[in-house]
């Protein structure tokens, strides 16, 4: 069957829901090196997860604890912040204490697909694989372990540039395609606005193919209609084809009506 479409999927807010694992773990991050006295809201992370480069939490953790210190009138250079030492500790309440037998927030992620869907796709002469910016250790969890899928296309943390850099989502691209450059259209199917400039970048690199940037709302969104709608409007701004409230609903025939 040859393929009709591929979709590159990302992970955090696609595939699970993260409001209560990632994210808690970033506000947790940030509280404990301010000293308590600043924990970010789920909208200020939107907030700065909107400016496009902040899609490793690790990093923007480090960036809003630079921000509160700088806003109290201190320099970056006083706070001598160590990166290593903000990542032990995001990963201590992620993951949890003990790196071989995780106990953290991941354990509890809410899954938003069933892997019935991806069969679906499947059977429809769509090809798909996974694009992240989580560690391979994290994807693998989810994908392996609760989805219980075998050996799944997947470029990690570890594997590529953060986004918006689309080395990895050319990589994803290239491993569905076994190494041999098609012209199948490619969706990438993600919940920021770094996901969307991942699809930009891609056009403006690989002009020969048709790339389509698919927005999710992450669940965290979705509590109040206006967050929805604002949420929405901001991936329509950087790039999105179209928003849609749950990965399942981008079945094989809305991806057939994208591809018209």
């Amino acid at each position: 069957m040859t393929t009709k479409a591929i979709a590159v999927f990302d992970i955090d807010g696609v595939i699970r829901d993260v409001g209560n694992s990632y994210r808690r773990a970033l506000a947790d991050t940030v509280e404990y090196f301010t000293n308590n006295a600043y924990r970010p809201t789920s909208i200020e992370i939107d907030q700065l997860k909107s400016e496009g480069i902040w899609n490793n939490d690790w990093e923007a953790s480090q960036e809003l604890i630079y921000r509160y210190f700088v806003a109290q009138g201190k320099s970056p250079e006083q706070l001598q912040l160590d990166y290593k030492t903000i990542v032990t500790f995001f990963q201590s309440r992620y993951r949890g204490p003990d790196p071989d037998n995780w106990t953290g927030y991941i354990c509890d992620e809410p899954l938003l697909l069933q892997p019935s869907y991806l069969d679906e796709l499947t059977q429809a002469g769509i090809a798909w694989g996974f694009f992240s910016g989580a560690t391979r250790g994290s994807a693998n969890y989810v994908l392996t372990q609760r989805l219980g899928l075998s050996s799944p296309v997947l470029i990690a943390m570890e594997d590529a540039p953060g986004k918006p850099d689309p080395t990895g989502l050319f990589a994803t691209v290239s491993q569905l395609e076994n190494g041999v450059e098609g012209t199948s259209v490619v969706l990438y199917v993600g919940d920021t606005v770094a996901d969307m400039y991942t699809v930009s970048k891609a056009r403006e690199l690989k002009p020969h193919r048709t790339w389509i940037g698919v927005g999710i709302l992450p669940p965290h969104v979705q509590e109040t209609a206006a967050r929805q709608e604002d949420y929405a409007q901001t991936l329509i701004t950087a790039g999105a084809a179209v928003v849609l409230s749950n990965v399942e609903q981008l079945h094989s025939d809305q991806i057939q009506e994208l591809l018209q």
